[in-house]
């Protein structure tokens, strides 16, 4: 037998049912009470659920149990996942490897891209990262001794956590799932909720752990209110409330903006949000296919700046993507927005740019004609627009597809569109919240998200209507497809 052997059949009788000392001995680390808890109960009970605040360690949680379930059991296999791959490799998968290399049992495994190992055991003792897209990427493992970690619990789908579930058929076959509590629904949620006495589950609050910025915490707290649901999943590790009356769910906002998708089309969209002066942000909103990219924002500016800013931003993309052949500059032409639009159009002509265009967009005008039933203004029914669009993707992902939208990883943006409200009229039709009764709840105003929305609201006129009596043309608009 040889010695490299020995020295691990030591330390599955020293470690067996000890996370906390292996942690402490062998990767040199000192766990908080709560990771230890957490440890603690993996080594005793097959399913373990964490939900916390961010940056209180949880990931370092992970990578921890992962290297003492292989190196305290023989032959065990750690099937290591996440929503997407960014998390499961640059996340999870680096900070293993991190702790992997400044420990002491470095020369017993051996480390890659997908797969570490025991090394002389490559086929039945090892860890790999399979990302959490495909039911069947977490099927087909057997083995007396197994450990699923799942980060980011709350955005994986029910397909892939059952089945995931369906594998744990041993006494010695564990999960450990571990996440922000961003949706009120799943087995994430239900693991702290109706399946509570299945689980040992931890709820961990960001205020408590000497991990977090407390300035950064007040900053949330300040910014977005104490009871906010941004505040109770990012700072308490509470699940949303998931109020009714939320036109935008948070976890549909959340799963765009963890997505990578690729910007296909030959058309750049730039939804412009105009705020002038003031406390609130002009903004920029460019888009290609389904990919938002990074937001421009901007503060106290006039409106032929912003006009200027536009060109340049539309300039930029044409540059960078060669495919393009079309610009389409959707403007807010409420307000201060009509100065832009005329502007942009002066620039279009002067220059004589073919194929731009500048689309006024008046979020108080009626609907399309298609939906004047269902939606109260023409802004209402873009926000549905993309609203839709969010769902159509959740649900996708729900059955395992890939994602089909991609937003900027931008909390302002995420909770602008997220904690605007609605209400019905007294003629059955939605309305969403105005922006003066956002402020009065102590909120932004929804700059970033209103600039989003407009880059999706693909607008066009129809066949004007003429009145010969009153002398006057009426234009309808619609929503176009938006693929």
């Amino acid at each position: 037998m040889s010695k490299p052997y020995n020295v691990v059949l030591d330390l599955i009788d020293l470690y067996w049912d000890d996370p906390v000392a292996f942690v402490q001995d062998l990767l040199n680390a000192e766990p908080d009470s709560w990771q230890a808890a957490v440890l603690g109960d993996i080594a005793h009970n097959r399913l373990v659920s964490v939900r916390s605040g961010q940056g209180v360690g949880k990931t370092s949680l992970e990578a921890w149990a992962a290297i003492w379930f292989l190196c305290c059991r023989p032959n065990p296999k750690v099937i290591c996942t996440a929503p997407t791959r960014q998390q499961l490799h640059d996340v999870l998968w680096a900070e293993i490897a991190k702790w992997l290399e400044s420990s002491m049992v470095k020369n017993l495994l051996k480390w890659t891209k997908t797969k570490i190992y025991m090394i002389g055991h490559e086929e039945r003792w090892f860890a790999t990262a399979r990302t959490a897209t495909k039911p069947e990427n977490m099927q087909g493992f057997h083995e007396d001794y197994m450990l699923f970690i799942v980060d980011e619990a709350s955005g994986v789908a029910d397909p892939i956590m059952e089945a995931i579930l369906g594998t744990l058929s041993g006494d010695e076959n564990k999960l450990l799932m571990c996440g922000n509590p961003t949706k009120t629904s799943g087995v994430f949620y239900d693991s702290h909720n109706r399946d509570r006495s299945r689980f040992r589950t931890h709820k961990v609050d960001s205020r408590n752990s000497k991990r977090t910025s407390k300035e950064n915490i007040q900053m949330l707290i300040d910014k977005y209110g104490a009871e906010s649901d941004v505040v109770r999943v990012r700072v308490y590790g509470e699940f949303p409330k998931a109020e009714a009356d939320a036109f935008i769910a948070l976890e549909l906002a959340e799963l765009a903006a963890g997505a990578t998708v690729e910007p296909t089309g030959d058309t750049l969209h730039l939804g412009v949000d105009v705020a002038r002066f003031g406390n609130d942000e002009t903004v920029i909103a460019p888009r290609i296919g389904m990919k938002v990219f990074t937001l421009r924002c901007y503060h106290k500016q006039d409106t032929m700046v912003t006009a200027g800013w536009c060109v340049s931003t539309a300039k930029e993309y044409l540059r960078l993507y060669p495919q393009l052949k079309r610009v389409k500059i959707k403007v807010d032409d409420s307000g201060v927005g009509g100065g832009v639009t005329d502007r942009l159009n002066e620039i279009v002509e002067e220059e004589e740019l073919t194929n731009w265009e500048v689309i006024p967009v008046n979020n108080g005008a009626k609907p399309s004609r298609d939906e004047e039933e269902h939606y109260d203004n023409l802004g209402t029914e873009c926000w549905a627009m993309v609203r839709n669009l969010l769902q159509e993707n959740f649900s996708g992902h729900l059955q395992g597809g890939p994602n089909g939208m991609e937003l900027p990883n931008d909390e302002r943006l995420i909770t602008q569109l997220t904690q605007r409200k609605y209400r019905m009229t007294s003629r059955g039709k939605i309305a969403l919240e105005r922006k003066e009764d956002m402020k009065k709840r102590g909120l932004d105003s929804p700059d970033r998200a209103d600039a989003v929305v407009l880059a999706f609201a693909e607008i066009r006129k129809v066949v004007p209507i003429i009145n010969t009596e009153r002398r006057s043309v009426t234009e309808r608009v619609s929503i176009a497809e938006r693929r």
